[in-house]
This record gives structure tokens, C-alpha cells and sequence, in this order.
């Protein structure tokens, strides 16, 4: 699969674990790099740890899927894109709106990486009890 091809069936697969792996070099990884900002992981790498998280996205946000896919550069073995989420934080049961920025690398027609940006103020907003207040005690 090209690149685009791999980051479209993982946007719409995105609550599909068993699926979604099968996309994934055995070294594949996906990197958050600003929730390190927030004291979170930021980066999974391989198979069994990407299947955790993405066996843990539905149980933290029922219902998360991506919407208004739009494809900015294109190429074989990249591509990127920027897609949005509206969901409920099952934690706290809070809007969370995102709108991402996302890089796909691919290899041997598998994911390589996937490097996302988010705004950290949705997720403060929806994830802690104070909103983007306690990211300031972080």
C-alpha cells in the first residue's frame, strides 16, 4: 500500500485493533510528542505495545473516529494529512474536539511511523478535572 492508502485505512479504522496492526511494520511506532507536555506518554512503538493503545482508545473515548480528512502532500512513502475527532472523554465526560496534524511514513507498504500534533488545551479540557488549569501545575 502507498502511503496515502495506509493512512486512510487507519483513519477509518481507528476502533479496530486487530485491523489496525496489521497495518504496522513489527517496528512500527506512533509518536504524540506533545503530550509530553502534560506529563503523558508520548511515543509507542511495536506491535504488542501499538495494539495496547489502540485496544485502549475505545474504553478512553467511546465512539472515536476521524472526520474531514484532508490530504496535504501525497507522495509513495509519505503523506500528510490533518483530521478531526469529536468524542466524549469516558473519564470525565467532557467534549473532546481535535483537530490533528498527521505524517505517515511507509515502508515495505506497512506504517513505519505516524507523528500526530494536537492542541493541548482540547485535551487539558477534556482529560483533567480542572481543564487547562491544572496544566499549569503539571
Amino acid at each position: 500500500m502507498t502511503a496515502k492508502e495506509l493512512l486512510l485505512t487507519y483513519l477509518e479504522n481507528i476502533g479496530n485493533a486487530d485491523k489496525l496492526i496489521d497495518l504496522f511494520a513489527e517496528d512500527g511506532a506512533i509518536e504524540l510528542p506533545y503530550l509530553e507536555s502534560v506529563n503523558m506518554p508520548w511515543r509507542w512503538e511495536g506491535k504488542q505495545v501499538l495494539h495496547g493503545f489502540f485496544k485502549n482508545l475505545p474504553q478512553s473515548f467511546p465512539g472515536f473516529s476521524f472526520k474531514n480528512i484532508k490530504i496535504h502532500i501525497d507522495t509513495p512513502s509519505q503523506v500528510f494529512a490533518e483530521y478531526e475527532v469529536d468524542v466524549i472523554a469516558a473519564k470525565t465526560g467532557r467534549p473532546y474536539h481535535q483537530n490533528y496534524m498527521g505524517k505517515l511514513v511507509a515502508e515495505n507498504g506497512k506504517i513505519k511511523l505516524i507523528r500526530e500534533a494536537m492542541n493541548m488545551a482540547a485535551v487539558a479540557k477534556s482529560l483533567y478535572p480542572n481543564g487547562i488549569q491544572d496544566l499549569n501545575t503539571k
